[in-house]
């Protein structure tokens, strides 16, 4: 008889599952065709972004989508044969979007948010990782007034609202904080609740190497099969065969193509994203995380250089890069602080999973049992993963979760 679970996928999500049903006494085999933390994981601008209670909707206003058409912008660029494809899922994506349907999804989104640091410091502690955390903040940063007292208004009202802190800093105390920048900004939200991680990828590896510490067990293989069979599931990969009563499917982007091969559908649909490291000029230094806002990109000192994240591209999965948005963010990153000479061989590419209500999908799957899901979390995957592997796990083992877990059911789309 199977016992035991298998989970597909070694991203943040992944581990953050397996970590946890491991602690709960679970026979647990972690699968995937690369290292842990090595895909979308490793590639994310290293936040643990307690404040971003809000997802990010679908722009609806007439002069966002103006600009935006041209398609030349830093933060969001689209390919017409992409958008094609994935049209049924951003129209759902475009009515969920709406300021009524909108209001809803940010409390419910929020409930999972409010958990990410609490699930982070657990894993953290076991995996003896506090080398790699900072607790300092980051920096968002704004070009104009109007921009920046736009977002302050927002940041009370979510000050108050979901229990956030942040700092309002002016142009000098901007300077301040990050004498490095350049000059003519308005000021920065500085969010005061945030961790960051000077290695992403390495956090994840971190993490499964604590996981494995607890009795569990990493198969780095390609799945070429899955497949429902008497009391659990197989789980075929290129060099062997794995049974287990239960199996979670935690594979980001990918998960969508093997849920459809099981029969169920979901409207998953990718928004990739690029990042290069740089040396700096002199001896210019970044103290903080800083995001220039209103531009749609962010600066991250990281381990291995200054970490240049681009904003949101919609084109499909597995199509080749398309440098020309990371070049755009370069040209304007060098304007407000002095990148020196790209420190990698090739820019990075990954895609976020994304769903059209922008919640993750977490839970059992209707009509098959032992298979469940924990995917869908959009820009939000390394945030969320311990929280989400939290949550999962005490919905598997007959737990009572520690929030409301239907606004994330399979079924609801």
């Amino acid at each position: 008889m199977a016992t035991g679970t298998v989970v597909l996928g070694a991203g943040m999500v992944g581990v953050a599952v397996a970590w946890h049903l491991a602690r709960r006494g679970h026979d647990v085999t972690l699968v995937d065709r690369r290292a842990p933390g090595q895909e979308t994981s490793f590639g994310n601008a290293g936040i643990i972004q307690r404040e971003a209670v809000r997802p990010y909707p679908f722009p609806r206003d007439i002069g966002t989508l103006c600009r935006v058409l041209p398609n030349r912008q830093v933060d969001i660029r689209y390919r017409p044969l992409a958008m094609l494809q994935s049209a049924g899922s951003l129209w759902q994506y475009w009515k969920h979007s709406a300021p009524s349907r909108y209001r809803q999804i940010v409390p419910e989104y929020a409930s999972l948010i409010a958990r990410c640091l609490d699930a982070h410091g657990a894993m953290i502690e076991a995996a003896g990782a506090e080398s790699l955390v900072r607790r300092d903040g980051w920096l968002e940063v704004y070009r104009s007034q109007a921009g920046l007292e736009t977002c302050l208004a927002e940041a009370e009202e979510d000050a108050a609202r979901f229990g956030l802190r942040y700092r309002a800093l002016d142009a000098a105390a901007l300077a301040a904080q990050e004498p490095s920048l350049g000059e003519g900004l308005a000021g920065a939200v500085h969010w005061l609740d945030p961790w960051t991680v000077a290695d992403p990828g390495a956090l994840v590896s971190a993490y499964a190497e604590a996981f494995e510490r607890e009795g569990g067990r990493i198969v780095r293989d390609e799945v070429e099969e899955l497949s429902a069979e008497s009391g659990g599931w197989r789980v075929t990969t290129a060099s062997q065969t794995l049974q287990a009563e239960s199996m979670v499917l935690a594979l980001g982007p990918w998960s969508r193509q093997w849920l459809s091969r099981l029969g169920v559908s979901v409207p998953l649909f990718p928004k990739r994203g690029y990042h290069m490291h740089y040396a700096s000029r002199g001896d210019a230094q970044l103290n903080h995380w800083v995001m220039d806002a209103e531009t749609g990109y962010l600066l991250a000192p990281m381990r291995a250089g200054i970490r240049l994240t681009t904003g949101a591209e919609l084109e499909r999965l597995e199509a080749p890069p398309h440098l020309a948005q990371l070049a755009a963010a370069e040209a304007k990153a060098r304007a407000l602080y002095p990148l020196g000479e790209r420190l990698d061989p090739e820019p990075w590419k990954g895609a976020r999973p994304c769903t059209p209500d922008m919640k993750p999908v977490i839970g059992p799957v209707e009509g098959q049992k032992g298979l469940w899901c924990a995917f869908g979390h959009g820009h939000q995957g390394f945030t969320l993963g311990p929280a989400t592997g939290e949550l999962l796990a005490q919905m598997m083992v007959g737990e009572t979760p520690a929030i409301d877990m239907q606004p994330f059911r399979v079924e609801r789309f």
